[in-house]
């Protein structure tokens, strides 16, 4: 059996559990693309799987007392290595990105999540785009149900998602007022956002302006206050939310606001975003045309995973974080 190498680890817990380790290759199967993966990207979910928190979604994460899955990551950019006999339209050599558990290593096999990688951008680049992306343009556009326009509210506009959901909001036609932090106001201003409020000095829910859409990435306010910032028919999509209880995590914040918000005309909504190959061509557009860029704040060595998951779990990562394979 041909191995990879990858970060694996055994347990849940802090990333001192992380490791590089020889591991089984993917084998390809039919309806799948082997992927020589060349770079991926940290996400905040990931930094939730290697701790297993919150504990009630341990079931969904493959084990209770440890982890049934090894690896982690979920974004890679790369080179086709092989492709299924049942696939069409990719070729050995391909460059291409997308998602697949798994992506903190070598190879990955992936049968939906992946598409030709936008040939402006680098490895690097591309593999910071995936999640992050397709959460920004699906919480806008499906879930936000946002109309050239309109006004949207990004809380939280500096992050992975949020530097994406300035861009892709604007690309979509509408008046974007982003939320975030004084180190990062002039990053923010330069993605697009038509007003900046430094969360330091102005609380964005007491300025007596009104949105349409509030996509809310940093989780840092109640329904009750979600509401004053809102038109009578608006909505509020909910991306993140505090770390929270051990027990519940970030899900504590989500169900509160969304029970609160049952009654009445606006409305809360919650998703996790999901890979199709539509949604990937629509990124791959964006990027390519350079309505999109992406954000990579740090770079690191597939060995140095640990350090990048521990500067994820600080909580005020600029952009995306990437990982060169």
């Amino acid at each position: 059996m041909a191995t990879m190498t990858a970060v694996v680890r055994e347990r849940y817990g802090s990333p001192d559990a992380l490791e590089l380790g020889e591991v089984d290759k993917p084998d390809l199967v039919d309806d799948g693309v082997l992927v020589r993966v060349r770079a991926t990207s940290v996400n905040r979910a990931d930094w939730y799987t290697l701790m297993g928190k919150p504990y009630i979604a341990r079931p969904m994460m493959g084990g209770l007392r440890k982890p049934k899955n090894k690896l982690l990551g979920a974004d890679f950019a790369g080179t086709v290595e092989a492709v299924g006999r049942d696939i069409t339209g990719f070729q050995a050599g391909d460059e291409v990105f997308g998602g697949r558990t798994g992506a903190f290593a070598e190879y990955v096999c992936v049968r939906m999540g992946v598409a030709p990688k936008p040939a402006n951008l680098t490895f690097e680049e591309a593999a910071a785009v995936p999640v992050a992306g397709l959460t920004a343009l699906q919480g806008l556009r499906d879930h936000g149900r946002l109309q050239a326009g309109q006004h949207v509210l990004i809380n939280g506009a500096s992050g992975g998602v949020g530097t994406f959901a300035v861009q892709i909001a604007k690309a979509l036609g509408a008046e974007v007022t982003a939320v975030c932090s004084t180190r990062n106001v002039e990053l923010v201003r330069s993605l697009g956002a038509d007003l900046v409020v430094d969360y330091t000095r102005e609380d964005f829910t007491r300025s007596g302006r009104r949105y349409d859409l509030l996509l809310d990435v940093a989780g840092s306010k109640s329904w009750s206050q979600c509401r004053r910032v809102l038109n009578p028919r608006a909505r509020l999509v909910i991306v993140g939310a505090p770390t929270g209880s051990g027990l519940m995590g970030p899900l504590g914040h989500i169900a509160k606001v969304r029970l609160a918000a049952l009654r009445g005309s606006q409305k809360a909504v919650f998703f996790v975003a999901k890979f199709n190959k539509a949604d990937m061509g629509v990124l791959r557009e964006l990027l390519e045309s350079g309505k999109v860029k992406p954000v990579v704040e740090k770079r690191y060595e597939l060995g140095e995973a640990a350090d990048a998951l521990r500067y994820m779990g600080e909580g005020h990562v600029q952009g995306k974080l990437v990982i060169t394979v």
